[in-house]
């Protein structure tokens, strides 16, 4: 492990560790054993006060906010640096936590979080304003500000990348942090409050509070000295939280749940169809809000995909994350593990048809469930109408462009879809037609920094990453100045 000190779990508040105000402690569970690893502080609501007044105070106080955008720039591209130094620390805690295969936690999550910070870097000393042009005898301009103190509340799929996509671009736009992780997975974000002094943030300017979403988040949310909420999670607990921001005005972003279509065209190249198909539905153990669970297939290639889809699955390799050739690791807790569960045999009920998987995985204690695909479901049916957050597929076809993106739209997600074909004119159409934030194109999960994502309908509003992003952390303020 890297010299940061994150044991015993503690509390990051004001550039200190410090235990939780009443001492209260939570267990991490490494899904691939079903085992106790360690315990963090579990912060409770006088712990969350502190975070945010240590916030205020760095706000007001124009530690950070008072530096300019190219300094806070060269801080934050500091951060990107210190990320890639400790890519191995950084991939096994992630793997740790998550149960993400480790090949992957490289290949995705750390460099994706280097990624992130690098861009928003760029993007610090950039947040110009604009002269106005009007019939007064006045100079009128408009500047871009920092909104004060942030609620970054991210969820337990992908903590090392969401936590960038929220705080990056709140510290390049000089705002101040309060970070509250998925209780689940808080490992990487006490090292990344360790990195990010490191790399020369100043104290109280990014503070950690592990805890309960119940408590600790609902405090955080609560809280009057919070200026804006950055929220990722389901749709569910979003409403919730869009609610409780909406009753003291506080702006929020939000990016819920998915359940996205990926439609197949007859004219679609099936080998490179079937490559975008598995891994839209069983990247991350298919916990990944812009995954692909629905599989919508041209009628004339319908039984031919499912022949493929039968052989090819069930070889794609699932076991202990630490294993470089594993692809499909452990579901990230047993609660997962047995909401999967549950829609599989509410799929039989409904009259689905397994055509492979469909059960658990018996390896080492963990909450393995085997990469499965359902057929002959109907479009009302819950499986397919509700996110399942799993490795489960549903393939239901179609027999005209106009019934693929109706049954692509028929589900109150719109947090991205696909389309295969090779017909270029057919791609741009169908992709205006889709009610979603992002459409990819003959393959799955292409994503940068610079460009934006996010939902419509129910999974949510506002957008990540791209200069679109730096929109939810700053307001725009008017000057006008009599030339008289």
């Amino acid at each position: 492990m890297s010299p940061i000190e994150i044991e015993p779990g503690r509390l990051f508040v004001g550039g200190r560790w410090r235990e939780a105000a009443d001492g209260a402690r939570t267990e991490v569970v490494d899904p691939s054993r079903g085992a106790v690893v360690t315990t963090v502080a579990e912060a409770g609501a006088a712990d969350v006060d502190a975070a945010v007044r240590s916030a205020r105070e760095a706000f007001d106080g124009g530690t950070w906010s008072g530096l300019s955008g190219r300094e806070r720039g060269r801080i934050l591209h500091r951060v990107a640096e210190l990320i890639r130094e400790n890519a191995d620390e950084l991939a096994q805690l992630e793997s740790l936590d998550v149960g993400k295969p480790i090949s992957l936690c490289h290949a995705v999550d750390v460099t994706n979080a280097a990624n992130d910070y690098e861009h928003f870097a760029a993007l610090a000393h950039s947040l110009d304003g604009s002269v106005r042009n009007t019939p007064m005898n006045a100079l009128a301009y408009t500047k871009r500000e920092p909104l004060g103190v942030v609620a970054a509340i991210t969820p337990f799929n992908f903590p090392l990348i969401l936590a960038g996509s929220k705080i990056g671009p709140a510290l390049a736009a000089g705002n101040t942090v309060v970070h509250k992780p998925a209780d689940e997975t808080p490992l990487s974000a006490l090292y990344m409050a360790g990195l990010l002094q490191r790399a020369g943030v100043p104290d109280g300017v990014v503070n950690v509070v592990t805890g309960t979403g119940p408590v600790a988040g609902e405090a955080l949310l609560r809280h009057r000295g919070v200026d804006k909420v950055a929220f990722t999670g389901s749709t569910a607990i979003g409403r919730h939280v869009a609610a409780t921001a909406g009753e003291a005005l506080k702006p929020v972003t939000m990016e819920l749940g998915g359940n996205a279509a990926n439609i197949v065209f007859e004219d679609a190249d099936l080998e490179k169809a079937v490559g975008a198909i598995i891994k839209a539905f069983v990247f991350n153990t298919g916990q990944f809000c812009m995954g692909g669970p629905r599989l919508l297939v041209a009628r004339s290639v319908h039984s031919t995909l499912l022949g493929i889809l039968a052989e090819a699955v069930p070889g794609v390799p699932v076991g202990d994350p630490r294993d470089p050739g594993t692809v499909v690791g452990p579901m990230a807790g047993e609660k997962h593990l047995k909401k999967v569960e549950e829609y599989v045999d509410l799929a039989c009920k409904e009259g689905g048809r397994i055509v492979c998987g469909g059960e658990r995985l018996d390896l080492d204690g963990g909450f393995y469930y085997k990469p499965t695909v359902i057929a002959d479901l109907s479009n009302d049916s819950r499986v397919v109408q509700e996110e399942i957050f799993g490795p489960v597929l549903t393939v239901q076809p179609f027999d005209s462009e106009d019934e693929a993106v109706a049954l692509a739209n028929s589900t109150p997600y719109g947090l991205a879809s696909g389309v295969q074909t090779t017909n270029l004119a057919r791609a741009h159409r169908v992709a205006d037609r889709l009610q979603a934030g992002i459409v990819w194109v003959n393959d799955w999960a292409m994503l940068d920094p610079a460009v934006p994502f996010g939902g419509v309908k129910d999974s949510g509003y506002g957008r990540e990453y791209g200069p679109e992003a730096l929109d939810a952390y700053t307001r725009v303020k008017s000057v006008v100045v009599s030339l008289d």
